[in-house]
């Protein structure tokens, strides 16, 4: 089996910490993939979600904030602001979140204050996704 350490950091915590095979995020071009052995690289993570296939063959996923990873010697070492497991989100908090972002886009603002906003509506609907996976009977679809 083929592996690589993978750290994920976040302001908070050591979110996780150990061998993988695989680790898949969306990158500023769409779904990236890493996997053992993989050359030197520094790209942005985007908000939504990662998924990873730890030593035992357990896939994992995550909800993060937008962020950056690196590859170097066989670790791979991911920087969000935040990362939850989905089990962990609050779906009425994420909801809530959401529609606050969207009144304020609706609002006429600052580009700085469009750009805090359309990022606020993002982590939401990514925080909403990966509930939903969980907890899909709390969803009216």
């Amino acid at each position: 089996m083929n592996t690589f350490h993978l750290k994920i950091i976040t302001c908070d915590r050591i979110f996780f910490d150990g061998e993988c095979e695989s680790i898949i995020f969306p990158g500023f071009d769409g779904l990236m993939e890493i996997q053992a052995n993989h050359a030197p690289m520094a790209t942005t993570v985007a908000v939504g979600e990662v998924r990873f296939r730890d030593a035992d063959g357990n896939t994992r996923a995550v909800i993060v904030s937008d962020g950056m990873i690196k590859t170097a010697g066989n670790e791979v070492t991911l920087l969000a602001f935040s990362a939850e497991r989905p089990e962990e989100i609050d779906a009425h908090r994420a909801q809530v979140a959401l529609d606050m972002a969207r009144e304020e886009l609706q609002r006429k603002q600052s580009m700085v204050e469009y750009n805090i906003s359309n990022a606020a509506m993002a982590r939401a609907m990514a925080r909403l996704s990966g509930a939903r996976k969980i907890h899909p009977e709390d969803f009216n679809i």
